[in-house]
């Protein structure tokens, strides 16, 4: 790494989707998720999302967007996930009821 690929900005990817706990999927009992994390490209972001998840426990998921950010956010819920994310881990936002 050259220092010039210090002062670029990392790419933070930002997943939309919802998750299941059960195999069922019933519509009604899907969890809404925001996931941030670093990766290299689409593909990369997509099959780390759906490990973390997993490795969380969720039974099933369903991915709707995927994005990148485009610096920090000013939302306090997403603050400490996008520090997450800059340090290298996949942060997972539940927006349960």
């Amino acid at each position: 790494m050259n220092d010039n690929d210090q002062d670029l900005d990392p790419t933070v990817y930002i997943v939309i989707g919802r998750v299941w706990e059960n195999e069922d999927g019933d519509p009604d009992a899907a969890i809404p998720v925001h996931v941030l994390l670093k990766a290299p490209d689409d593909d990369d972001a997509v099959r780390r999302t759906l490990e973390a998840l997993s490795s969380q426990g969720f039974a099933e998921a369903e991915l709707d967007q995927i994005g990148v950010m485009d610096g920090e956010p000013d939302d306090p819920v997403y603050e400490g996930a996008y520090q997450d994310a800059l340090s290298g881990n996949v942060a997972v936002v539940t927006r349960r009821d």
